[in-house]
C-alpha cells in the first residue's frame, strides 16, 4: 500500500535525479537544464504515483474491477517526446538538441521509475545518462571530431 509519504519520498527523489541529469545540460549552456529535467522527472512521478493511488483505492479484484497504471505510463511516453520534439531545432543542414530532447525522455523514464517505486533503477538511470552525455562528449573532443560533424546532417537523417 502506498502511503502519502511514501508518495512524498518518491517525488523528492525523482526531483532530485532529475537535476542531477539537468545539471550537466545546464554546465553546457543547453537550453533545456536543470528546472527543466527536475520538473519533467518529477512530474512523470507525480503521474505514476498518481496512477498507483488512483489503482489502490479504485481496484476491486474480488468483482473483477482492476485499474492499469501502465495506461497512464504510456501517456506519459507520449507527452515527453511531443515536448523533446520541441528543443530540436534545424539550422541549415544540421539538426540540433537531439541529445537535449534525448535527456528529457530519459528524465521522464527515471521519475517514472522513481514514481512506481524502482529507486536503485532510477538511480543507475541517473548515472549512466549523465556518464553518457559527458564521457562520450569528451571522447568526441578526444578524438578531435570537429563540432560540425557531431551533428548529423538532415540527409542522413532521413535515410535511417
Amino acid at each position: 500500500m502506498l502511503s502519502e509519504t511514501e508518495a512524498t519520498v518518491r517525488l523528492i527523489i525523482a526531483l532530485l535525479l532529475g537535476g542531477l541529469l539537468g545539471f550537466e545540460r545546464e554546465l553546457s549552456a543547453k537550453p533545456a537544464g536543470i528546472r527543466t529535467h527536475m520538473l519533467v522527472a518529477e512530474g512523470s512521478a507525480l503521474f505514476m504515483v498518481c496512477a498507483m493511488l488512483l489503482m489502490q483505492q479504485f481496484s476491486q479484484p474480488t468483482v473483477g474491477i482492476l485499474i492499469d497504471p501502465s495506461r497512464i505510463g504510456s501517456t506519459i511516453v507520449t507527452g515527453v517526446g511531443f515536448l523533446g520534439g520541441g528543443m530540436i531545432l534545424r539550422s541549415r543542414d544540421r539538426v540540433y538538441g537531439l541529445t537535449t530532447a534525448a535527456g528529457i525522455w530519459v528524465a521522464a523514464a527515471i521519475g517514472m521509475l522513481v514514481g512506481a517505486g524502482y529507486y536503485l533503477i532510477g538511480i543507475l538511470g541517473t548515472l549512466l545518462a549523465v556518464a553518457t552525455i559527458v564521457l562520450v562528449r569528451r571522447l568526441e573532443r578526444y578524438l578531435r571530431i570537429p563540432e560540425r560533424l557531431r551533428e548529423r546532417p538532415i540527409d542522413e537523417l532521413s535515410e535511417e
